[in-house]
């Protein structure tokens, strides 16, 4: 199968036919007109080599190494300026000249390691001084640049040097404070005393808890003996402890004795009665006092009395007893504080070993910046001293190798050779001009070219339709499927049982529409209602072009000679304008009345929905023959009236940009586009003979059969013409 690409340029070619002729010509007349030119006057080539200098001694790395780097010259250094304007002077020429008859060949990868030197003049001598007097320019250039990369090496070091020493006073200068700050931890971490710190504070820690344990079951068994806490007991034991307390006690008691005694003989109000009263509130009032004093309260806080005489009871059995209890409390209250310092001094201790890794890090980095710094202050020094020693070492990379001189005669081109080269030059030219207007070219000339247009946007391809080859069709009438038995209609059978599977509800009002003329869109429509009526559905045809004139001739049928008068009138009777096809079962036909004037209101006009309307309830199929859309858009204003557009497209018509805006104008507006059909396709179709009762006939028919399908495959512009 030949390629797209192929046929595009075959296609091109026999369009622009005289490209490939006109290249042959320009190029064999070029090729001539160079080729008779007389030969040259003779040129001398003075060829000189330079190899690479390599010292015999060398007491510096740095010497070394810049002459290593000077073996890395390249044709642009040696064509410097200077090197030509110095030669120029020595020999006393123009530069421009030595600039343009100079030419270099560096060393490559497989040829020898010099370079040469080739200078051409049609004076032998001046070639070979002009040669001597650059190849002198370049030996004190390559010197120049050894010398100068030298310099440079030297003043960058000597430029970093105090720099880097200061950093390296600086790193120093850390690692020093660091050492002062942080040593004596690393060192108590290192010999082991902040373990032995930590490990003895565990230790005092359980020794603390073990007695603080002990403490605690003696205060519990003398709190359950006492009946009172160690706050109760210190302040029962300081109560009952105090002389004064114990003597304003027993002198309450002897005036509430005389009080009671008394209490029966004499009313309250009696003075003896009221006088006792005074002393007992007198001695409650030392009491609270002195026991506030003995608290520690000094008469701030006075206790009740009848608290002070409870807690002041105590004998000195249990006051013995209270005071071990208070001992015990002050005992435990040390060891409860000595806990806390003891954890808080192994907190502490754990944090100093836990800082000790990061500590020791920090100390060996300083160490190491102290260390690189003092290797890269080392090594500068070292380079400085090595590189002012290469001084006296420097010289140039290159030296002169001897020089030769050559005869250039050159000879008068071959006229056959160069003409014959001369005219492939051409060929090739017309050929890739061929080429450019092919790829330039947007018509889609092959039928691959419009399946990948239409697979690119997702639109279904819904039929292959072939050349319609009806040998009894006139030039200008539209070929129609009239013939039951015609090898065509099968390719339409196709289109149409597409067409009904085509989306989720079935298809009943069609619009064939096309981007341009002449891509079979009235022929596809008509053979389309021919095979629809030839599998039994009622079908019509709609020739909605009113633009132009009416196809229906080729059905034997005419519109009414009037209707382009009265084409509203003519649509608003149904039976009227609403034909029958008389050699085609099934099939009806709406003649168009055009061309006729204010074409677009009469198809928005509301007789013709009426008539659109009515063929959906009576027709099975209904197909709407529109005119294409770069002469109108009237395809589009039919659009509601129907059920979805079909898109007709031809190889050698249709164009991809166009083809393309057109799609997605319809997918931006969301108008239904129901697929596409390719019309015009070459396809190889079996035409079926009719029986012949003679055999020279039939051997004449069939010669004839084969010309005429021969003559039309040729010109299928005139036996193969489609309308619209």
């Amino acid at each position: 199968m030949t390629p797209p690409i192929v046929k595009r340029y075959l296609i091109a070619l026999d369009k622009h036919k005289l490209l490939p002729l006109a290249g042959l010509a320009l190029g064999v007349g070029a090729a001539g007109v160079f080729a008779l030119q007389p030969p040259p006057k003779a040129v001398y080539r003075a060829v000189g080599v330079l190899s690479y200098n390599r010292p015999a001694t060398s007491f510096s790395t740095t010497g070394t190494q810049i002459q290593e780097q000077g073996k890395e010259l390249n044709e642009a250094i040696l064509r410097s300026e200077n090197v030509i304007k110095g030669a120029a002077a020595r020999v006393k020429s123009n530069p421009k000249q030595i600039e343009r008859n100079l030419r270099i060949k560096m060393p490559g990868e497989k040829g020898p390691s010099v370079i040469q030197v080739f200078y051409s003049d049609n004076d032998p001598q001046r070639a070979g001084e002009t040669l001597e007097a650059v190849m002198k320019g370049m030996v004190e250039q390559s010197r120049l640049i050894n010398t100068a990369r030298l310099r440079a090496i030297i003043q960058s070091i000597s430029e970093r040097l105090p720099q880097e020493s200061h950093q390296l006073r600086e790193v120093e200068g850390k690692l020093e404070q660091y050492v002062r700050s942080e040593g004596p931890a690393i060192l108590a971490a290192q010999d082991g005393t902040v373990l032995a710190t930590i490990t003895g504070s565990q230790q005092q820690l359980r020794q603390i808890k073990m007695t603080l344990g002990g403490i605690e079951t003696q205060m519990r068994s003398l709190q359950s003996k006492l009946g009172l806490t160690p706050d109760q007991a210190y302040t029962s034991s300081a109560l009952s402890a105090d002389p004064i307390i114990g003597n304003l006690r027993s002198q309450i008691y002897q005036v509430e004795t005389q009080r009671e005694l008394l209490k029966m003989d004499l009313r309250p109000e009696h003075p003896t009665m009221i006088d006792l009263a005074r002393k007992q509130k007198a001695y409650e009032e030392q009491l609270r006092q002195r026991a506030g004093e003995v608290m520690g309260g000094n008469g701030i806080t006075k206790p009740l009395t009848s608290q002070i005489r409870k807690d002041s009871s105590l004998d000195p059995a249990r006051q013995q007893i209270a005071n071990t209890l208070v001992g015990l409390q002050t005992q435990k209250e040390t060891l409860q504080q000595q806990l806390v310092a003891t954890i808080r001094a192994e907190q502490e201790a754990r944090r100093e070993y836990a800082t000790l890794p990061n500590k020791q890090m920090e100390q060996v980095r300083l160490q190491q910046q102290v260390e690189l710094q003092q290797k890269l202050y080392a090594q500068m020094q070292a380079a400085l001293a090595d590189a002012k020693a290469a001084e006296a070492e420097t010289v140039s990379s290159l030296i002169p190798n001897g020089s030769t001189l050559e005869s250039d005669d050159k000879q008068s081109p071959k006229v056959p050779l160069t003409v014959a080269i001369g005219g492939l030059l051409g060929l090739l030219a017309g050929g890739g001009a061929i080429f450019l207007l092919a790829s330039l070219d947007a018509i889609c000339h092959t039928v691959e070219e419009i399946r990948a247009a239409m697979r690119q946007r997702e639109v279904p391809l819904l039929a292959e339709l072939p050349y319609l080859m009806i040998f009894d069709a006139e030039l200008d009438e539209t070929p129609v499927l009239l013939n039951p038995d015609s090898p065509y209609l099968p390719f339409y059978e196709r289109f149409r049982s597409n067409l009904r599977r085509v989306g989720s509800n079935p298809v009943k009002v069609v619009a064939i529409a096309s981007t341009l003329t002449s891509e079979g869109k009235t022929v596809s429509a008509y053979n389309l209602a021919i095979a629809s009526a030839r599998a039994g559905k009622r079908t019509l045809i709609v020739e909605a072009d009113l633009r132009s004139p009416s196809a229906a001739k080729v059905f034997n049928l005419t519109p009414y000679p009037d209707a382009n008068l009265e084409p509203l009138r003519y649509y608003n009777f149904k039976n009227e304008c609403i034909r029958l096809v008389p050699d085609v079962e099934n099939l009806y036909i709406v003649p168009s009345p055009g061309p006729v004037p204010g074409a677009a209101a009469i198809l928005e006009s509301d007789e013709f929905r009426r008539l659109l309307e009515d063929a959906r309830s009576r027709f099975d199929l209904v197909i709407l023959d529109t005119p294409s859309l770069s002469s109108c858009n009237d395809a589009l204003m039919l659009q509601p009236y129907t059920d979805g557009i079909v898109l007709v497209t031809r190889p050698g018509y249709s164009q991809e940009n166009v083809l393309a805006e057109a799609i997605d104008e319809w997918a931006e507006a969301e108008l239904p586009l129901l697929g596409a059909v390719i019309n015009g396709v070459d396809k190889v179709i079996s035409i079926p003979r009719p029986p012949r009762t003679n055999v020279v006939e039939a051997k004449a028919a069939e010669e004839q059969e084969v010309e005429t399908a021969e003559e039309m495959k040729d010109k299928p512009t005139s036996k193969q013409k489609m309308k619209r």
